[in-house]
């Protein structure tokens, strides 16, 4: 039986959209998400898409996170982790999950997961899925990659994680970026083995 809970970290790299969405479908799927954000994000996103997200507990909103996304959504089913916090449940294998998703993924990240840096709690939740052996993607973002991040990239592989780069496909004839959103979002579920139909498929009619 898979596990409810989930690790959904988003950090400052460009594609706040991607994030904004797998939460939504997550939420939606009625999936737990334990949600932290570092402050590299909140730039990207007040730039992205024009929303300031406070980082302490006592100002939150989830609402100022997903705008109008939020409509219809069971918010109790986010639970806001901040970033500072090592003494979060996610901290520790202890604390069962189905699964961590950074996304967007910076290459700072990257660099931080592949090398054992845990310096905030996204770092440590994700060398936790990796010792536990529990699924964890990365959704990089970021062009051209210089040796350094391919070498990054390879390791936190080699280590077990999936890196799936933010690379919309063609084959499904996109009408709107929020089609190729879906697509990176929906290939996101694929891995966390949740069904969704966010995508047309290779070889489906």
């Amino acid at each position: 039986m898979a596990l409810n809970d989930l690790v959904v970290a988003i950090t400052g790299a460009s594609g706040s959209p991607y994030a904004i969405r797998l939460l939504e479908v997550l939420l939606r799927a009625n999936r737990t998400v334990h949600l932290v954000i570092s402050p590299a994000a909140t730039e990207v996103f007040e730039r992205e898409i024009g929303r300031v997200i406070p980082l302490q507990y006592e100002q939150f909103d989830p609402k100022l996170l997903l705008g109008d996304k939020a409509e219809g959504l069971n918010l109790n089913l986010l639970k806001y982790q901040n970033y500072r916090n090592f003494q979060s449940g996610i901290a520790s294998g202890s604390f069962l999950t189905g699964g961590m998703v950074v996304c967007p993924c910076s290459m700072g990240t990257v660099a931080a997961i592949a090398h054992g840096v845990s310096e905030n709690l996204i770092h440590r939740a994700a060398d936790v899925h990796l010792k536990e052996r529990r699924k964890l993607i990365l959704v990089p973002r970021e062009t051209p990659l210089g040796i350094i991040q391919l070498k990054n990239l390879l390791a936190v592989a080699e280590a077990g994680a999936v890196v799936l780069p933010a690379m919309p496909a063609f084959y499904t004839l996109p009408q709107s970026t929020a089609d190729m959103i879906d697509f990176i979002v929906g290939r996101i579920m694929d891995q966390l083995g949740i069904e969704h139909g966010l995508l047309k498929r290779w070889g489906v009619q």
